[in-house]
């Protein structure tokens, strides 16, 4: 200042010249300010801002470390700057369930480029990130908020050597601190001290530690070497050598920290055990170097020697490792440390000829890395073909945890050189096992095994017989992979070479001919192999064309008491949302569970979509195929209203797939080995069928086995028309029961089925003015929606009772009147034929007593009008009824009066 000019620092010193830098971090630099918030706004929970006070950014020696939980923890730092300068700092973000955003806000609080504020996550180790600054004052936030609603405790964001350009020009230089030295004058860095060296303060060279003590990179003191124990060694092989031999080899873990002369020190075990080499892997042969290499494309292997494939097969490509005798070129092993999280150029797992295992690490929180590169798959061609078939391949590896503490084993996967995603996660000791994890994108994939003896970090090495070990990796359909055996093709029309079969076709292993499916059968694509091959569809369910899934098509018949009931569930086909009730986490965050189904999808295409917003805020917009989403008949995720987070958008995160293929439609309450208990879901109305969706989804993890399953239950309520309302069984208010089975019913109009005939019935009404009305009504309840329609009424012509009976009187008048006719007129018939009768009777007799024969034998014709009867006396109708009852012969003839032509008296015949 004397002289108004810049001068370089001496050594031991630096400076950063018109800026400032923070790289020790055991307590929160001057300047600095924490604050802790929540963002939830409601009311009930008034204690939750209590509870985030310590919720804040936690200063830890060489950095800085991020809360992890789901208040919002905020690091700020106000400058001036006299001169536009500069922001960077070192960070470690590997977490992205924790939203970590860096931004800056001038004098009048309005932030600077909106697009440098969502930070990416990191890949490997610590990233660089610097911002510009303008002239005057700058405020620098740093802010974190986690949203782990269902996942464990997130990895926290790590900051470091925060250095700031274009403040006033410093008047004076800064010692290094101890462990760092600066040789040169004018630096504007201190260099660590290396290994087994320490420095003070302002130190310009680093000092070598006795032979008696040690220490780590950028130590300020030496500590006294401990005695070697059996945790401070592991075991390897070394490589085949011309014999076919390996050797069994004991080195000292690095780095080495203990002493081998102190009394109780264990010494190194002798090496050179001589065993013989362990075969090849499958689809590998053994050279005469006692070295393994691919076999060529169409032949196979069992890791001893090559064989040609037979003629009508073709090799089964894919990648297995079952024997370990060297680590495969295409795997890499590593060590990240965890106290400063910086990569070792040491070797995390060791060979162990029929496992490969984790070595000793220099700490006891260290990841032991051990990752496998894909560059690509080769799946079946139908596969390709079948947009809706997730599946491109799968990885299978069998592995086992022997832990004193709470270990973990990571498994997460990579896509394009993208962030791992931790897929599967395993604590503590867990036996021999395998795990299955399904490829869905043809890409170059990275598969990647990270394991951690505890997350705590102690002096010296406790737990290094904690290990992990991986006894085998399986992969199908690797692009350029080698085969363990060969499978049947589909053989081309010449019968020589082979090809793919037309989708929906199986393959014969005796001829190798392509047959078709049964119709409503799907096809295992990767296994096509007889007609087995082809498994028959769930009930209510029908195949797509090409065999590749079961769908519905949003229509159930069912037939029930002597009818068939019809359902179409048409208009919910498309995507529903809906949210369970609200949840609130022990810091008072609330969030909700949002779900999103398609009921039937479209003819197989699955509509509904669950993203990662969290993520999507922070990939370009061409990557976006690679963000954190998916797309299933039914998904789930976590939701934080815009309202609680501050931000323009609602926060979703974690989404899940509840749904990826249709297992059956039916009105059974058990399908599949999924049930839907009717208790869930207590009901009233019994008139009507209950339908059930069942489906699965094809994420197994370690708790659902079978992968996850859920159950729709359709109720046909007319009240509630649309889309209806969507809900959870009361005892389970998020859906599931047990984390695998999910329940849910839908209540609405359109789950009613199609009316009919049977639902409505006809009133006919009185005959009125010789009209007569037929009117169609509902039967009560109406449990029916669309359908038929309801009749019109119906008019019909009819004749009153008056009428009626007016003409029954008449028809019964006419009919007395003709009868007492035609009684009078056969009884006078009767009369006359009774008279012509007794005359020939008595003509009969004339002729017996020599009278004069008769001009005839008969009364002829006209004779009537002459020969009247004669009546002795008038009498009453009584009288005439008694007298002819008493007038009669003995034998049995009527007694009739006649009168003789010669006019004498009556005589009786």
């Amino acid at each position: 200042m004397k002289d108004q000019s810049c001068k370089s620092c001496a050594e031991g010193r630096y400076s950063l010249g018109t800026g400032v830098r923070f790289d020790e971090w055991d307590e929160l630099p001057h300047g600095f300010a924490n604050v802790a918030t929540t963002l939830e706004v409601d009311d009930s929970f008034s204690e939750s801002a209590e509870n985030c006070t310590t919720s804040t950014w936690v200063p830890l020696g060489d950095y800085i470390a991020s809360n992890t939980d789901e208040c919002t923890a905020t690091l700020m730092y106000a400058v001036n700057l006299k001169q536009s300068g500069m922001v960077s700092f070192e960070y470690i973000y590997p977490d992205s369930s924790i939203v970590f955003e860096f931004f800056v806000q001038n004098d009048q609080c309005q932030p600077t480029v909106e697009e440098s504020r969502w930070m990416k996550t990191t890949e490997k180790g610590w990233e660089f990130h610097s911002v510009e600054l303008s002239h005057g004052n700058n405020v620098l936030y740093w802010r974190t908020t986690a949203f782990s609603v269902w996942s464990k405790t997130p990895k926290p964001v790590l900051v470091r050597n925060i250095g700031i350009t274009g403040v006033a020009y410093t008047s004076e230089c800064f010692p290094c601190k101890p462990g760092t030295y600066a040789s040169k004058p004018g630096s504007t860095f201190c260099k660590l001290c290396p290994p087994n060296s320490y420095s003070g303060k302002g130190a310009t060279s680093c000092q070598q530690c006795e032979s008696n003590t040690y220490s780590e990179q950028g130590s300020g003191t030496c500590k006294p070497r401990p005695p070697c124990t059996d945790k401070d060694y592991f075991y390897t092989h070394t490589a085949c050598d011309t014999n076919g031999e390996t050797q069994l080899m004991f080195k000292w873990a690095e780095p080495k920290i203990c002493s081998e002369d102190l009394p109780d020190a264990v010494n190194l075990p002798p090496s050179g055990v001589k065993t013989k080499c362990p075969p090849c892997n499958p689809g590998f042969f053994k050279t005469n170097s006692s070295t393994c290499e691919p076999c060529p494309y169409g032949a196979y292997s069992n890791g001893s020697g090559c064989i040609s494939c037979p003629a009508g097969t073709e090799p089964a490509l894919g990648l297995e490792y079952k024997w370990w005798n060297t680590l495969p070129a295409n795997m890499e092993t590593t060590v990240l440390s965890g106290i400063n999280f910086e990569y070792k150029g040491m070797a995390g797992w060791e060979v162990a000829s029929d496992y490969i295992y984790t070595a000793a690490g220099a700490s006891d929180n260290d990841f032991m890395i051990l990752t496998l590169i894909i560059p690509g798959f080769s799946p079946p061609q139908s596969v390709m073909e079948d947009a809706e078939n997730k599946e491109v391949a799968r990885i299978t590896f069998v592995f086992e945890t022997v832990c004193t503490v709470s270990c973990e084993l990571y498994f997460m996967v990579g896509v394009n050189s993208k962030t791992n995603t931790p897929v599967e996660t395993w604590t503590g000791s867990k036996g021999k096992q395998s795990y299955t994890y399904i490829v869905e994108k043809n890409a170059t994939m990275s598969f990647t095994w990270a394991f951690q003896r505890t997350p705590y970090h102690e002096a010296g090495r406790k737990y290094t017989n904690d290990i992990a070990k991986l006894y085998s990796i399986n992969v199908t359909n690797v692009m350029d992979g080698v085969a363990s055996y060969c499978r049947r093709c589909a053989l081309e029309s010449s019968g020589s070479s082979c090809t793919s079969c037309p989708p929906g076709n199986y393959i014969d292993r005796t001829s190798g001919a392509c047959h078709p499916c049964a119709p409503n059968t799907y096809l295992k694509a990767h296994q096509p192999y007889g007609h087995q091959a082809c498994i028959p569809c769930g009930p209510g369910t029908v195949s797509n064309k090409i065999h590749s899934l079961c769908y519905n098509d949003c229509h159930f018949l069912l037939a029930k008491d002597g009818r068939t009931l019809e359902y179409d569930f048409s208009t919910l086909a498309n995507s529903t949302s809906f949210t369970s009730g609200p949840s609130f986490t022990t810091k008072g965050l609330k969030y909700f569970h949002h779900f999103n189904i398609s009921l039937c999808g479209n003819h197989g295409r699955k509509m509904a979509s669950c993203t990662d917003n969290v993520t999507d805020i922070r990939v370009p917009d061409g990557e976006v195929e690679f963000s954190k989403s998916v797309t299933s008949y039914a998904c789930q995720s976590i939701v934080v209203p815009s309202d609680v987070m501050g931000y323009k958008t609602v926060v979703s995160s974690q989404p899940v797939s509840l749904a990826d293929r249709f297992v059956g439609v039916t009105t059974e309450t058990t399908l599949d080995h999924i049930t839907s208990p009717p208790d869930y879901f207590p009901t009233e109305n019994v008139g009507v069928p209950e339908v059930i969706f069942f489906y699965r989804s094809n994420d197994v993890t370690q708790s659902c086995n079978s992968g996850r399953a859920t159950a729709i239950r359709m109720r046909c309520n007319p009240l509630k028309t649309g889309s209806g309302t969507l809900s959870m069984p009361r005892k389970c208010p998020d859906g599931t029961c047990d984390g695998c089975t999910f329940h849910f019913l839908w209540e609405t109009a359109e789950a009613c089925p199609l009316c009919s005939a049977y639902d409505y019935r006809a009133i006919v009404s009185a005959c009125v003015g010789g009209i007569q009305r037929t009117t169609y009504v509902w039967r009560e309840p109406k449990l029916c929606t669309g359908g038929s329609l309801l009749p019109e009424q119906t008019v019909s012509i009819c004749k009153t009772m008056d009428f009626w009976l007016k003409v029954g009187i008449s028809a019964g008048t006419c009919a007395a009147v003709l009868l007492t006719v035609m009684t009078c007129y056969f009884w006078k018939k009767n009369q006359k034929l009774e008279y012509k009768y007794s005359k020939l009777v008595m003509n009969a007799t004339t002729k017996d007593s020599e009278l004069p024969a008769p001009d005839s034998c008969a009364i002829m014709e006209g004779e009537d009008a002459e020969d009247d009867l004669i009546f002795t006396s008038k009498k009453s109708l009584f009288g005439k009824i008694k007298s002819f009852t008493t007038k009669r012969t003995s034998d049995g003839f009527d007694s009739v009066p006649l009168k003789t032509s010669s006019g004498n008296t009556d005589m009786d015949l």
